[in-house]
């Protein structure tokens, strides 16, 4: 049996990046690698229809399998945004039950800068969290708040605009129903309003948490510090503000 003839034989058991490769090896195995039938083989696995047409829907079936055999990973590029944290202000309102113990509001640069040091006493893996390189939106909480486990907590986030003196809200008054026991995290969400001229875009969250740390009571947790976050869609600067701008700005 010729060399040919085996790899006629083996070609045709490789997955499509295993025959790419054989391709690169020379010009004999290229041109072998390059019946199309190998390739319409491939296609047949992946897209069973598309090979009930007499001839493929593209030049080839070779073009066809590298076109689209994998998801296409595209790097996310920006233009600058429109907004900046120096435009914003955030109006924060916290209740438990039906007392508001934390009402505030945040200059944005106060919100960008965030959290520089973790206070004494903060768990492990809060501080790392804190503390890491990756984005995040934190505010300290000064003075401090307690709050029994045992009550409810809800909370209230609205954003203006400095530069059109707009308002657009992002969370309505959330509870916060999750308590995150290894992060020393109470969470709460709601979901974003979108201005109707970007109507495809729905289902974005944004998170509030608090931070805290065990309390010398039983049941009771010491807040220290707020975090808000659009993890869902947003894990940069310029993207939080290009959601926010998006916004439904009254």
């Amino acid at each position: 049996m010729s060399w040919a003839e085996v790899l006629k034989a083996v070609f045709p058991l490789l997955e499509g990046t295993d025959l790419t490769s054989c391709m690169l090896v020379s010009k004999q195995w290229r041109e072998i690698a390059q019946d199309d039938y190998l390739w319409k083989c491939l296609c047949a696995k992946r897209w069973p229809s598309i090979c009930k047409r007499l001839s493929p829907p593209t030049l080839t079936y070779y073009k066809l399998f590298q076109t689209f055999h994998k998801r296409q990973q595209r790097r996310k590029t920006f233009l600058p945004p429109r907004l900046s944290f120096n435009d914003l202000e955030f109006y924060i309102d916290i209740w438990m039950e039906e007392r508001l113990i934390f009402s505030e509001v945040v200059p944005g640069p106060v919100l960008q800068n965030g959290i520089r040091v973790s206070p004494p006493g903060v768990c492990d893996m809060l501080r790392l969290h804190l503390e890491g390189p990756e984005y995040k939106m934190t505010l300290p909480v000064d003075p401090r708040f307690t709050i029994p486990l045992s009550h409810t907590v809800s909370v209230s986030v609205l954003v203006g605009r400095k530069d059109s003196n707009k308002v657009a809200c992002i969370i309505n008054k959330s509870i916060f129903d999750y308590i995150d026991r290894t992060t020393y995290r109470a969470l709460a969400f709601d979901y974003l309003e979108f201005s109707p001229v970007y109507p495809f875009v729905s289902g974005i969250r944004a998170w509030i948490s608090l931070l805290f740390m065990d309390h010398g009571s039983e049941g009771v947790i010491d807040v220290f510090g707020i975090e808000m976050d659009f993890c869902d869609a947003a894990n940069s600067e310029e993207e939080v503000l290009w959601l926010l701008d998006m916004l439904d700005w009254k």
